[in-house]
């Protein structure tokens, strides 16, 4: 397979070299170029012989003398310069089956693409792989490698993930740890399948793994919009007590061998087990952050530490949060520290249920703008609302169901403020920093 540049960067080593949109890139240095991780892996060399063809139809070779990390200037159509790839499993606990028709389009897209996986944190199942894509990666050391284990009981991983290949694939996982790839592992548990002794097997499998760099447990998800799907039990505070059980020992065991905690729950097992939130020091490197492990502590950290470079005496404005349930208790009390600091400072918190997916959904990033916006219609909100970056996309213009920051705006009658995850950014906001 090659690849058509799609447009080439002025004055770059590639335009100088006088290649052009609409040539075919074949190979660099030998190497046939199939996509992005081709071209990535392969451009690092100083000196590159690529092969084309160029628009009018000739071949041509050519030599590009760089440093090590210029970039050669090639664009080409896609980021992956293919198709992205897609999730062929029909796990029991998919939320995207559980999504309601009529959002955007990107919304029901199951990804599952290794490519991303090391470029973006994606995670992947390693079902759509075959042994020529695990070469590559050994390969090229593409390092590290999020995937969702779930468990690592072959015939119950297949049951899981409606997939009869999923078992079978485990064996990539395996491969890839004894190739020295460093792994992070993810577990979205669901009670009576795999919590209780499965969850135990599993984590001894895993922490068995000298690359296995992280291993996070979190809880599935489940809105009201199950009709037709395998029947699930949401976790209660005694299952997630059950669970952080069973991970805090092994936790502590693997501190002591290995210097690393290593095996994780997440923020939302402690809420729900009414268990008070680990220290910072409890989460070692914070692999899995963005997995909602760690959050809390984190974000706690950071307002504490930025708390403690303002005078106290001075500061304060006139605002609201709003927040998703799990969070809720949490805020109030940074806010209520925050108080003690900045006498000004007049801040209500308000807990958003989130009626768009289910009142089992309770994390902030599900949350959409249309619950937030009849939900606080005629509260006070003072000068502003304050909202986590984590309820928009990624481009961050839009909730899950398309409401835009202004159009909520213009709804409540106050500016809305979207603020960084970080406890630094929610201190500013709290002292009336602009």
């Amino acid at each position: 397979m090659s690849v058509t540049v799609y447009g080439v960067a002025p004055k770059s080593k590639a335009a100088r070299a006088r290649i052009h949109t609409g040539d075919i890139l074949h190979t660099i240095n030998g190497h046939p170029i199939n996509d992005v991780l081709d071209y990535r892996f392969y451009m690092l060399e100083p000196t590159l012989v690529l092969t084309l063809t160029t628009v009018k139809g000739k071949s041509r070779r050519c030599t590009v003398r760089k440093g090590e990390s210029e970039e050669l200037g090639l664009e080409f159509e896609t980021y992956l310069m293919d198709r992205q790839r897609g999730c062929t499993n029909h796990c029991i606990f998919c939320f995207i089956d559980q999504l309601p028709s009529g959002m955007r389009e990107s919304l029901y897209f199951k990804d599952d693409d290794a490519r991303l996986s090391f470029l973006f944190g994606n995670y992947i199942t390693l079902t759509n792989l075959k042994d020529a894509d695990i070469d590559r990666i050994i390969a090229m050391h593409i390092s590290p490698i999020n995937v969702s284990v779930h468990t690592t009981d072959p015939a119950l991983r297949c049951r899981m993930m409606g997939n009869r290949f999923a078992g079978d694939s485990l064996r990539h996982l395996y491969r890839l740890s004894e190739n020295g790839i460093r792994l992070n592992c993810q577990l979205v548990l669901c009670p009576g399948w795999n919590d209780g002794e499965a969850l135990r097997r599993t984590l001894r499998d895993l922490t068995a793994l000298p690359s296995v760099q992280s291993i996070c447990c979190v809880p599935l998800g489940m809105t009201r919009y199950r009709e037709g799907l395998t029947p699930l039990t949401p976790f209660d505070a005694a299952s997630a007590a059950a669970v952080l059980d069973i991970i805090e020992p092994v936790g502590e065991h693997c501190l002591r061998e290995r210097g690393d905690r290593l095996v994780y729950p997440a923020d939302e097992f402690f809420v729900l087990a009414n268990r008070p939130i680990p220290p910072y020091s409890y989460y070692g490197e914070f692999y899995q952050i963005e997995n909602g492990v760690g959050m809390l502590a984190s974000l706690r950290q950071e307002f504490f530490d930025a708390l403690a470079e303002y005078p106290a005496g001075q500061g304060g404005c006139s605002c609201s949060i709003a927040t998703g349930t799990a969070a809720y208790p949490f805020l109030c009390t940074l806010t209520a520290e925050a108080k003690k600091m900045f006498p000004q400072l007049d801040c209500r918190v308000y807990e958003i249920k989130n009626d768009f997916f289910g009142h089992s959904i309770t994390v902030a990033g599900l949350l959409t703008g249309g619950d937030i916006g009849r939900q606080l219609a005629g509260k006070p909100l003072g000068s502003r609302l304050l909202l986590s970056e984590n309820m928009l996309r990624q481009e961050g213009d839009r909730f899950l169901d398309d409401l835009t920051p202004q159009e909520l705006s213009e709804a409540l009658g106050v500016p809305v403020r979207v603020l960084p995850n970080t406890g630094g950014a929610l201190v500013a906001a709290l002292r009336g920093d602009e």
